[in-house]
């Protein structure tokens, strides 16, 4: 590197965070501004670090992103002091309807996925009940985001409003709401959210279809699990609402019936920074000195490291990936 840079970045998220801790390790001057670090979709996810479970809901591309961010956490762990459990995941369907939907997400991945009958995946997980049949992901991982934004946050200092000096660059990573003139790249998606505590929480990740409703149980240490998703287009505020709590605890509770004894933790809505081709937006604008870091959708944890070096190295090296390019959208407008 020839040059040290001063970057501002905007948004305290996981992503924006992930993009300061790569800079400053690469020795440049770094400035995080945000009134509310890890108040977006970061402090709620989930965390599954799944490219392969999350292929029905990921656009072309986004398989091959993932498999590449992947391949960069458990270095990105490491250097954070966060565990990565690595159980994979079981993706099942209850009925047999919602097994043709596992063959049709078996049919999107770039590896075979071995099926399994009830009573292999019951083997597996000894908690799950009724099931059609099912895959297991052994690749996909788990983090708990919010031990990751707590270590990003112990190494970035977060500040509520830039400081005096003008930086060099500005990284936006504004999670569902960008500023102006970038607003209109990104879309508010709610996604609902539990947190349950149960005595005996499934070993692994469990994801399936319940006559039709997806949903995901991912544990955590403690007997915590969390529940989700609802994927909705909305205009207001994100809200728990009585139908998306009803809807994810009865896939949940169907899937794994030892939850319905589980204590109610934690309900949250946020949202999700959807594009309008549901690809991410990472790299430069038309301005030079504002480069995105953006439009992550469902993906933003799974593609947090992957996310921080394409920024770094677009800064040192100009480089850009070309699936995510912002100024594919931007030089339609």
């Amino acid at each position: 590197m020839s040059t040290r840079l001063r970057v501002r970045v905007r948004g305290a998220g996981i992503v924006g965070l992930a993009v300061a801790a790569e800079l400053l390790r690469r020795g440049h001057e770094v400035e995080v501004v945000d009134r509310a670090p890890g108040s977006g979709a970061s402090g709620v996810a989930a965390g599954m670090l799944a490219p392969a479970a999350e292929a029905t809901w990921a656009a072309p591309g986004v398989l091959e992103l993932g498999r590449r961010s992947l391949g960069l956490w458990p270095r990105f762990a490491a250097l954070l002091g966060v565990a990565l459990p690595r159980g994979g995941t079981l993706l099942v369907g209850h009925d047999h309807g919602d097994l043709l939907d596992v063959r049709r997400q078996a049919t999107l991945l770039d590896r075979p996925a071995e099926a399994l009958d009830p009573d292999a995946l019951r083997d597996l997980e000894p908690g799950l009940g009724w099931v059609a049949g099912g895959l297991l992901l052994p690749d996909d991982h788990r983090v708990d985001p919010r031990e990751v934004l707590a270590a990003l946050a112990s190494r970035v200092p977060v500040v509520p409003a830039p400081g005096g000096r003008s930086p060099d660059v500005t990284v936006l990573a504004t999670g569902a709401r960008l500023p102006a003139p970038y607003s209109g790249l990104v879309r508010p998606v709610r996604g609902e959210v539990l947190r349950l505590r149960v005595a005996e929480p499934p070993g692994r990740t469990v994801r399936g279809w319940v006559a039709g409703e997806p949903v995901y149980v991912v544990p955590r240490p403690g007997g915590e699990v969390v529940v989700g998703a609802t994927v909705e287009e909305h205009d207001g505020p994100p809200v728990v609402t009585a139908e998306g709590v009803r809807r994810l605890l009865s896939a949940a509770t169907t899937l794994l019936p030892g939850l319905d004894r589980a204590e109610v933790v934690e309900l949250a809505a946020r949202d999700r920074p959807g594009t309008v081709d549901d690809l991410p937006l990472v790299g430069p604008t038309l301005d030079p000195s504002v480069v995105l870091a953006a439009g992550h959708f469902r993906h933003g944890v799974l593609l947090a490291p992957l996310t921080a070096q394409l920024v770094a190295d677009h800064l040192e090296h100009g480089s850009v990936h070309p699936l995510t390019d912002p100024r594919r959208l931007l030089e339609e407008r």
